[in-house]
């Protein structure tokens, strides 16, 4: 179990690297006010994409072959529920609201009741249906049926709250610099759920790279004081370069 572990928390620690990174550009740019194009463009669109398809998409994976996840799902949405607090009160410009960890606390908690009904899911059949199932949902916040601007059938628009917000539906003054909603994201984390099931022996080989598979190992501590801690350095270094507060 221990060599499938530092295998996944080598993933999960690159995966984190790049979503620091991605979070360090995003605070020059909107926070600091650096002026970069590119940052708005697809190919960064693409870049953030690739963090949270691998994180969900661990997520799913890990849950199949954890324990406790029950307390593993509370911790996860404890921590999405006090990521907003922290938000609200002291930077409500840039509000978490049903963020990353509210979605894989609250996939976890669902799949834990759920998984005797999963388990006899046969696993293809399973994968399949969850990733296609991703697929025609990923434009549901924006209220259609399709993938990446692809739409095939528009939902009814009718009354929307952050009780329809969470679900996948948010109203139309709906605000979140970190928005998941749990469609379409949870037929992700079941991909990965299922992805485990069909090829769990895949995850046995041991890839470990010190520091990195260390990051991933504490994966969620990290997440929780990342941004904080880039902030601070990027504000030191702003500065001292310009000697001006933000």
């Amino acid at each position: 179990m221990e060599r499938r572990y530092q295998s996944l928390d080598t993933v999960r620690g690159f995966a984190l690297v790049s979503m620091i990174l991605y979070h360090a550009a995003w605070d020059l740019v909107y926070m600091f006010g650096v002026d970069w194009p590119w940052y708005r463009s697809f190919a960064a669109h693409v870049w953030q994409q690739s963090i949270c398809w691998t994180f969900i998409l661990l997520s799913g994976y890990c849950f199949a072959l954890g324990r406790h996840q029950f307390r593993r799902g509370l911790t996860v949405f404890s921590g999405g529920a006090l990521i907003t607090a922290v938000t609200w009160v002291f930077m409500p410009e840039n509000l978490v609201l049903f963020g990353v960890l509210t979605l894989l606390g609250s996939s976890m908690l669902l799949a834990n009741g759920f998984q005797p009904l999963f388990q006899r899911v046969p696993p293809r059949v399973g994968l399949a249906g969850s990733f296609l199932l991703f697929l025609v949902l990923r434009d549901v916040n924006a209220g259609y049926l399709g993938f990446e601007g692809t739409r095939i059938f528009r939902f009814w628009d009718g009354a929307r709250n952050l009780g329809t917000a969470f679900v996948g539906f948010p109203p139309a003054d709906f605000f979140s610099t970190d928005y998941f909603s749990f469609l379409p994201w949870f037929f992700l984390f079941l991909t990965g759920y299922f992805l485990f099931r069909l090829r769990p022996e895949e995850a046995e080989g041991t890839r470990r790279v010190p520091l990195v598979t260390a990051m991933g190992r504490h994966s969620l501590l990290i997440y929780m004081l990342h941004q904080p801690a880039v902030y601070a350095l990027e504000w030191v270094g702003h500065f001292l370069l310009t000697g001006a507060t933000v």
